[in-house]
């Protein structure tokens, strides 16, 4: 599993709200988005970690068929 999809999915759900400075979810989403982004290197070798664990087996099955 690479981080890239995973951020692109965290940016795909923020995008899909309104703009809302007010709105704690948009808030959420944001900063984790560029937070998370900031931080690439590190978020990838989470990932790397958590799919030889076999935290992402269940999606990667889905995915390819």
């Amino acid at each position: 599993m690479k981080a890239e999809p995973l951020l692109a999915e965290l940016n795909r759900l923020r995008k899909d709200l309104d703009e809302d400075p007010s709105d704690i979810e948009w808030l959420t989403l944001h900063h984790a988005f560029c937070f998370i982004s900031y931080k690439m290197g590190e978020f990838q070798k989470y990932v790397q970690e958590a799919s030889e664990r076999g935290e992402f087996d269940a999606y990667e099955r889905e995915d390819n068929n």
